[in-house]
């Protein structure tokens, strides 16, 4: 008890200091040039929703010029959902990819490197029409996929290694922030009066040009993580002088000392590798955690509104769905934002637990209103209201908070494996929902959410029993807390290697 009593003291105290925790200019070119890549994520995740009806349009006159018939209703779903969903398939190979990127290249090296893979995407994209190829457009979204898993690991691991504890949780929020900007930016460059046309959609697709140049300016005048520098490239002096830039202050002892302990612990480890993920019980729990975490947000069937909402509008009735879609939007990002407002003081667990219930209680919301839109034509109201809820509630805990909890959950050495792991978990999620909900849609019609529901439902009981709360927790505290849990309820399945280490971390 007086440790825990200590180290809440320890934490309040942190809070309170100005001098250690107040957020310097540094900092915010950092994190902000970062969140590029987050925003480049959001904008290839939303893009593909307005112009849908003008792309297989495209898809359709290119079929048939090339075939001298038009393409079939069911070729035509086929061709678009792979459209659609390869951008995941891509994600999927870039997410397991990071740990060959960050370990041997660094966090934001890494980010400027890849943007390589966005001017490649954009040129095949924004020239696929003029080329009369919509398998230009099917590549595209592949390699802007392997962008996105890639930057979905960095950008959080990047944020969370040069953030202050008592910060990491709000600075974390702001990768989905960044997605949830780029998704809106996406929504409203894509109506038809802007660039959501029949002349003017390869520009829309080829406009995440910008965002990579921009990032690749920004990048450059940004530090190196110091946990990398001091962990991996054992170069302390350039870990301090990096540290002083970003914290504003002389005095860095507190972080170095962290980063210290954090080391001398994966000296007493071996390499870590994906396989001993799984065989070691002291990371068993939280991989299996962070793998759960990122299937909760993939699986609660946010991705099945972000892509195909502006057909779910059409179902229910609503005259302007392309508008209502971008209301969506704009309630996505409002609550990204009440999200990081009150991540450190709610807590990770409890906003994940109170996300999952109200999204939960909106899909049947949802399911009963399209169910009885037929009988009721004022139930077009209830989902929109419905589905507005529904993004409000992923936006306070499904949204955020598995991308930077799987960084809390691990120390320096497991990190990017359990990044690579969990990545490759989201972006599998997100191609299944991405390529079968249409599929699902059409056997299920409104009650297609109900499978959402009970999913969402499972995972909070998970949730309840398993997440443990990391507010205000040091990486090496978080970690230590689970060798200690394990070494206490199952020492004769430790190694010798993690019995010394459990051994040493109960003398700290």
């Amino acid at each position: 008890m007086s440790q825990i009593k200590n180290r809440i003291i320890r934490i309040f105290n942190g809070l309170k200091s100005s001098d250690i925790w107040k957020i310097t200019g540094k900092l915010i070119i950092a994190v902000s040039a970062a969140v590029l890549g987050s925003v480049q994520f959001g904008y290839n995740t939303g893009v593909i929703n307005a112009p849908q009806k003008v792309i297989e349009s495209f898809i359709n006159d290119t079929w048939l010029q090339r075939y001298n018939e038009p393409i079939t209703p069911s070729g035509l779903t086929t061709v678009w959902s792979l459209a659609v969903a390869i951008f995941s398939v891509g994600g999927m190979f870039g997410s397991f990819s990071v740990g060959l990127f960050v370990n041997r290249f660094g966090r934001r090296n890494s980010m400027l490197m890849i943007n390589i893979l966005a001017f490649i995407a954009a040129i095949l994209m924004g020239f696929s029409k003029l080329a009369s190829s919509f398998e230009m457009l099917i590549l595209g979204r592949f390699i802007i996929g392997i962008y996105c898993g890639l930057t979905t690991g960095f950008v959080p691991m990047y944020i969370g290694e040069i953030s202050p504890t008592a910060l990491r949780g709000a600075l974390g929020t702001l990768h989905q922030l960044g997605i949830v900007v780029g998704i809106l930016v996406a929504q409203v460059f894509g109506l038809d009066s802007i660039m959501g046309n029949d002349s003017l959609w390869p520009l829309l697709l080829g406009f995440l040009f910008l965002p990579a140049l921009l990032q690749c300016i920004t990048l450059p005048f940004c530090p190196k993580s110091p946990r990398f520098l001091l962990i991996n490239k054992n170069e302390e002096s350039k870990a301090k002088s990096v540290l002083k830039k970003l914290r504003g202050t002389t005095d860095v002892s507190s972080d170095l000392q962290e980063m210290k302990e954090e080391s001398r612990q994966m000296m007493r480890e071996k390499k870590v590798t994906i396989p001993e993920l799984f065989r070691s019980p002291m990371y068993r729990q939280p991989i299996i955690i962070a793998i759960v975490l990122q299937l909760s947000q993939q699986l609660s069937g946010i991705n099945a509104v972000f892509y195909y909402s502006t057909k779910i509008f059409e179902k229910a009735g609503v005259e302007q769905p392309v508008y209502a879609t971008i209301g969506s939007g704009v309630v996505n990002t409002a609550f990204t934002v009440v999200s990081l407002f009150v991540v450190e003081r709610a807590g990770r667990r409890t906003l994940h637990l109170i996300g999952l219930a109200g999204m939960a209680t909106c899909a049947m919301l949802m399911t009963i209103a399209l169910a009885l839109l037929d009988q009721l034509t004022w139930m077009s109201y209830i989902s929109i209201v419905a589905i507005f809820g529904f993004v409000a509630f992923f936006e306070i805990g499904p949204g955020p908070i598995p991308w930077f909890i799987v960084a809390e959950l691990f120390s320096q050495g497991p990190r990017p494996s359990a990044i690579a792991v969990a990545g490759l978990c989201n972006w599998t999620a997100n191609f299944l929902v991405g390529m079968g909900f249409q599929y699902i849609e059409q056997l299920c019609g409104p009650y297609v959410f109900i499978i959402f529901t009970v999913l969402l439902v499972l995972f909070f009981v998970f949730t309840y029993f398993k997440v443990p709360e990391t507010k205000g927790r040091t990486f090496d505290e978080i970690a230590s807390g689970f060798r200690q849990g394990m070494g206490a309820n199952n020492p004769e399945k430790l190694s010798p290697e993690e019995l010394n280490s459990l051994g040493a971390d109960s003398q700290v």
